[in-house]
Order: C-alpha cells, then sequence, then structure tokens
C-alpha cells in the first residue's frame, strides 16, 4: 500500500526544486521561487527557511559537502552558494559569465562538482571556494544538468545533447548516446547494483546505463507524464516524479512497473524525488509549493 502525504512550505512563492538528505538528516531544498533555502523536519513536519542575499537568485541542485555544510547552484546570479546547518550563507562567484548553474553533487575527490547548462561545461569547486571549469569533450549546446557519483568518476545528463556523459576527477570525458532521439534525460541516480538510472523527459521512460556504458530503455504507463526525478527506495526499486501526469511511480530494477499514484493536490508540479538514509522518501511539488512524502505500507 502507498500513500502519499503532502506538507505546506511556509513561502507562498517558494517553487521547490531539488532536494536532499543533510547532515543533521532533515530534508534541505532549493525554493527556486522565493530564493530560499528550505529545511523540512520529518520527524515534526516543522519548516525552516533561509533567505538567500539575492532575491532573484534561482536556487536549483543542492548537495551536502565533505565539510559538512550544504552546497547549492544559484542559476540566475551565476554562484555558488554554501550554506551551514545552521543557516550561514557563503556566496562564490563563477568564473565563466553566465554558465548556468544547475545540477551539483559531492565528488569523490571530496571537491563539489557542478552542471553549467548554459555553457556545456562541468565546474568544479573546492571547500575553500577555488573554481575549475571543464568543457573539453563536452559537445556543444548539450545543457548538461543533474550530477552523480559511480566508480570514481562523474556522470551527467546532457538534456539537449541526447547523451549521458562521465567526467573523471582529471576532467577527462567522455559520452554515451541514448538510443530514442531527443530523449531529454534530466534526473539521475546511482543504483547499489552499479547502474545508473535516468529519467526520459521526452520518451516518457526511465533510462539504465551500466558500467561499459551500455543504455537500456523502460517506457512508463501513462502517456506524455513529463517525468523530472528518480530515486532508489529503501526496497531498491526506482521511484520516479511524473510531473505532468501528476503521479509518483514504482518501477524494479528489472525494468516493470510496479505501480504509479496519484498525487492529491492536482497540478502539483512533481519535481525532484529524495530517499533518506532511514527510508522515508519525500518529493518537491514546484507548482503547489509543498513537500509531499511517499509512505509505504
Amino acid at each position: 500500500m502507498v500513500t502519499i502525504r503532502e506538507h505546506k512550505i511556509p513561502s507562498a512563492d517558494s517553487k521547490p526544486y531539488i532536494a536532499i538528505e543533510g547532515p543533521d538528516h532533515a530534508l534541505w531544498f532549493c525554493e527556486s521561487g522565493a530564493s530560499k533555502i528550505g529545511r523540512f523536519d520529518p520527524d515534526s513536519g516543522a519548516f525552516t527557511e533561509f533567505a538567500l542575499p539575492a532575491k532573484t537568485a534561482t536556487p536549483i541542485g543542492i548537495t551536502p559537502g565533505a565539510d559538512g555544510n550544504l552546497w547549492f547552484t544559484e542559476k540566475a546570479i551565476n554562484k555558488i552558494g554554501r550554506i551551514t546547518v545552521k543557516g550561514e550563507i557563503t556566496e562564490f562567484l563563477i568564473p565563466s559569465p553566465y554558465a548556468g548553474p544547475d545540477g551539483i553533487a559531492l565528488g569523490p575527490d571530496g571537491n563539489v562538482w557542478f552542471s553549467e547548462s548554459e555553457i556545456s561545461k562541468i565546474g568544479r569547486i573546492t571547500p575553500q571556494g577555488e573554481f575549475a571549469e571543464f568543457g573539453e569533450g563536452i559537445s556543444f549546446a548539450s545543457r548538461p544538468l543533474s550530477i552523480v557519483v559511480r566508480d570514481g568518476a562523474l556522470w551527467f545528463s546532457e538534456a539537449s545533447g541526447n547523451r549521458v556523459g562521465r567526467i573523471t576527477v582529471d576532467g577527462a570525458v567522455t559520452e554515451f548516446p541514448i538510443p530514442s532521439v531527443n530523449s531529454q534525460p534530466r534526473a539521475m541516480v546511482a543504483h547499489p547494483d552499479g547502474n545508473i538510472w535516468f529519467v526520459e523527459t521526452s520518451t516518457n521512460a526511465l533510462g539504465r546505463i551500466d558500467r561499459d556504458g551500455k543504455i537500456t530503455e523502460y517506457p512508463v504507463p501513462t502517456l506524455d507524464a513529463s517525468l523530472r526525478g528518480v530515486a532508489v527506495g529503501k526496497d531498491g526499486n526506482l521511484w520516479y516524479t511524473a510531473n505532468a501526469a501528476n503521479k509518483i511511480g514504482c518501477m524494479a530494477p528489472d525494468g516493470k512497473v510496479r505501480g504509479e499514484y496519484d498525487i492529491p493536490t492536482p497540478n502539483g508540479g512533481a519535481r525532484c524525488i529524495a530517499t533518506l538514509a532511514d527510508g522515508r522518501m519525500f518529493f518537491t511539488q514546484y507548482d503547489a509549493g509543498l513537500i509531499g512524502e511517499v509512505v509505504l505500507g
């Protein structure tokens, strides 16, 4: 049995986007509309919001860093932000102008890596705030977005390039074309079995890329669902958000869809879905200003 609960974010214009578990085991998320970083306590249901210096920062991606802080992208003002669990904020200006920072992840080298969606590069920032940017080997206008780690390298989706990219910590890039044309890959997640899964927003499928770079695609049953987020549940299944269909779906690692479940609030705009260490799952509802919770059993 699957039940979906919803939690209302205090800011009316929140527009929650990417969410992750912080070092304090709370759910931290970017409020793209309100220009805030939000914190949700999964035990008490309480929200705390931290306003960013710029009211038009448009935070998108967020990740825990090796330093015990959270790092996030500020897409509209071309900066990488850092926030402590107490809410202290520091910002770093990206060297390349109009880079369009989007996805972000802690790398295997202890640095934070991020996608530069507008200039087709992958950036790196050290805990001290020093930048490096890598573009050689990444297809022009490929729009890199989500980033995950596997086998000591970083893997990223290329939404306009119809590819999955791989970059080593030394900056060497390899690209893997997706079989379907114009699939628009977005969110990605590394599965414990060694595969990486990603949503194909335009072709209504989940994609899987193995360690050899072979890509397999698995369609979902609801047409034009506009998949946006994907996470691995405590059950080992892939849980995904279907933005246009207003559903949460579940797919087994063999590609069989286990079920799709209606989100209570219509047109919620489901985006990211995240699994906490204790197995609880939460997802953002961009258009409704809600944090959704998937309850199993």
